[in-house]
């Protein structure tokens, strides 16, 4: 691997890291807030300025992290390792840093918020670890891979392998607040002002018992099946490039 790719590599974890620590140290304050006592479920009634400010906050960090694959990346798989591995980096120490910081999580099944986009994310911290795991894995495969060989793609299946895998994922995150909404859809109302009143209520009163482990183990197989026949695939590839 090139010194260039290693630079690439450091720098997008370094900026990643760096964006952890500043994400850790607003929770910090949020929770000293509204948590004094420490943060347990459920939720606390919180003004909906801090909400809205909140769910900005997410989409703000996701355009900062995909700035970090569009400037490193080279091409469009290329830029999409950069932003994941990113994601991953910052996922991992911004638990790494609240542990510092405040002595949170207890521990890896310590629960925890994600996302709130479009529902509430919800698991045992572990789980987000293991996906940025399995991030790292994948966005450095296809970075290494890149530097060696002259065409490096995902074909269609490994494609509908990987979004498959984590639409499974992201659904054994929201399925309580899914559900939810299906039976209040079903038994009630679409009426959205409605609905969203009985999303909030359902959030202050929700409190999470157990994580749906096999539907989660399933999308990180399809996940991991594919990262797989990309690497045999492009190792029997004769279209390597001779530095």
């Amino acid at each position: 691997m090139g010194s260039k790719i290693i630079k690439s590599i450091l720098f997008a974890c370094l900026f990643a890291i760096c964006m952890a620590y500043l994400e850790s140290a607003i929770v910090v304050y949020l929770r000293e807030i509204l948590y004094p006592e420490g943060f347990v479920f459920p939720l606390k009634i919180v003004g909906k300025n801090i909400i809205i400010t909140e769910l900005f906050r997410e989409v703000v960090t996701i355009i900062m992290l995909l700035s970090i694959g569009f400037y490193l990346g080279k091409c469009r798989l290329e830029k999409f390792a950069y932003f994941i591995l990113a994601f991953a980096i910052w996922d991992i120490f911004y638990y790494i840093f609240l542990k510092a910081l405040i002595g949170w999580p207890e521990s890896l099944l310590t629960w925890d918020i994600l996302f709130l986009i479009p529902f509430n994310w919800i698991g045992p911290v572990i789980a987000p670890v293991i996906n940025s795991i399995t991030m790292i894995i994948l966005a450095l495969i296809i970075i290494v891979f890149k530097n060696k060989y002259l065409k490096v793609y995902f074909t269609l299946y490994e494609w509908l392998l990987l979004i498959f895998g984590s639409v499974i994922i992201i659904i054994a995150y929201i399925k309580n607040s899914l559900f939810f909404v299906f039976d209040f859809i079903e038994n009630k109302t679409n009426d959205l002002s409605e609905l969203q009143t009985a999303l909030e209520n359902f959030s202050l009163e929700f409190v999470p018992l157990k994580f749906d482990w096999i539907m989660f183990s399933i999308g990180e197989f399809l996940f991991l099946l594919s990262i797989i026949i990309f690497i045999r695939r492009m190792t029997k590839s004769k279209n390597r490039k001779f530095i």
